[in-house]
């Protein structure tokens, strides 16, 4: 059932517009015909009987009415009025058009009728006979299901049953009700001519009103098409300059990378080795100085450069990464996490789970990306939290990587948190490293009643190029 239902789904939303309206608006014109025709001509129909039935039954009244008097005093008829009837039904020209009658009386009994086999009994009182009886003019096409009818359903003929009220003369009461039944052969093409204009006018209006919606619709069929190609177009374009743009910003990051880590060299080869020569000599400038200021004098000085010393050291380390592009990244993130514990002497959880070949098929930007947030996480845990709590986190779900730095430090104020503002000079770069290849970094306080931030970092792998 459900791969019918698919497939039937999927039919549907491979059709056009106009296809879809062509075969929903088809069905429901369809059935919107045969509701509309079916009404039309049972209207057609009932009103050609009634006004057929009522000039039937005004003309029978005119010669029924008459024998039938002894009914308003009597609930049988005289023997003379009875032969009168059958003389008006036989003699005349009115007998070739009604093929049989009844006359009753109440409680549903037939007091006379062409067919001596039912005069005098009972029969149960049907909806167009006990309408005859409150003075209306009944009547029915071939409708011959009553049990009184079988005679006339055995002739095989089209006829047409009225039930006149018979009124007493002066008082207008109705004392009986006649039952005819005419020949209606004529009546029966009338209406089948009349249903068949009835059903075409139905279906031309319906026509003309679904090809013209039809019209409507596929214009704005073909026009959405035209926009729906012209949009995805557009959409490839634009997917293609955004993986380019982020192509470029990875490409980018790489280079700043190899910059920063060429500045963190050559600070260390140069400025550092330069410094520590500066060191070298003071100590054996001190030998050959007299006097206590002058002693001093050398001490603050080489305190000072023994500081940018370590300055120095701490900033190349700090602009460079390890060799990223050939060593797994979960060992690049442990050696990030060891060097930090090493400088601050604090402790951090880490927990990475980056597939079975540990990160090894990241893309260079990725890697230079994801290092650069775990170190400037911990850095800020340490700087602002004084490396309390400290965990990282990272992981590779499906093709999600999510990174997470956390500290158990004071944080910063709610208004703050999420704001633009909330981010460092260095964060603010970093957020910008991480947007470049379609991710997001968010810092945030941590949730659950503990104490501390939380800097987030959400990339999907099959947007970075």
């Amino acid at each position: 059932m459900t791969g019918d239902g698919g497939r039937a789904t999927g039919f549907w939303a491979g059709l056009s517009l106009a296809q879809q309206f062509a075969l929903a608006g088809g069905l429901v014109m369809v059935l919107a015909t045969g509701i509309v025709g079916l009404f039309v001509a049972q209207r057609i129909e009932d009103a050609v009987v009634r006004n057929t039935a009522n000039a039937t039954a005004l003309y029978m009244e005119s010669f029924i009415a008459p024998l039938t008097q002894d009914l308003a005093s009597a609930a049988v008829l005289s023997a003379a009025s009875k032969d009168a009837i059958q003389r008006l039904l036989v003699e005349t020209p009115l007998g070739q058009r009604v093929v049989s009658f009844k006359i009753w009386v109440t409680g549903g009994r037939i007091v006379a009728a062409s067919d001596l086999d039912i005069v005098g009994k009972q029969f149960d009182v049907t909806e167009d006979l006990r309408g005859a009886w409150q003075g209306s003019v009944m009547a029915s096409f071939n409708d011959l299901s009553e049990p009184e009818s079988a005679a006339e359903q055995a002739m095989g003929l089209p006829l047409l049953e009225i039930y006149a009220p018979i009124r007493e003369r002066g008082s207008g009461r109705v004392i009986g009700v006649a039952e005819f039944y005419e020949i209606a052969i004529q009546l029966r093409t009338d209406l089948n001519r009349a249903r068949a204009v009835s059903w075409a006018a139905v279906a031309l209006v319906m026509a003309v009103i679904g090809a013209s919606l039809f019209v409507i619709v596929l214009r704005g069929s073909r026009t959405i098409d035209r926009q729906v190609e012209a949009l995805t177009d557009l959409s490839a374009r634009n997917v293609t300059l955004r993986l380019r743009v982020q192509g470029a910003a990875a490409r980018f990051s790489a280079m700043n990378d190899q910059a920063l880590r060429r500045i963190g060299a050559d600070l260390h080869d140069g400025p550092a080795q330069l410094m520590g020569f500066a060191a070298l000599r003071l100590d054996g400038l001190r030998g050959h100085l007299a006097g206590p200021a002058a002693k001093a004098e050398v001490d603050s000085i080489e305190r000072a450069v023994k500081d940018a010393i370590r300055e120095i050291r701490n900033i190349s380390r700090g602009v460079s990464l390890p060799d990223i592009e050939r060593r797994p990244m979960g060992e690049v993130i442990a050696g990030l996490v060891d060097a930090h514990q090493a400088r601050t002497g604090t402790e951090v959880d880490l927990a990475v789970d980056l597939g079975a070949d540990g990160g090894m098929a990241l893309p260079i930007a990725v890697k230079i990306c994801l290092g650069r947030v775990v170190q400037e996480g911990l850095n800020n845990a340490w700087r602002h939290a004084g490396g309390l709590g400290q965990e990282v986190a990272v992981a590779i779900t499906g093709r999600v990587l999510t990174a997470r730095v956390a500290d158990g430090g004071p944080g910063v104020a709610a208004h703050a948190v999420g704001a633009g503002d909330s981010f460092g000079l260095g964060l603010a770069g970093l957020a910008g490293r991480v947007e470049s290849l379609g991710g997001s970094l968010i810092l945030s306080a941590r949730q659950g009643g503990v104490q501390g931030m939380v800097l987030d970092m959400v990339l999907d792998l099959g947007e970075v190029e």
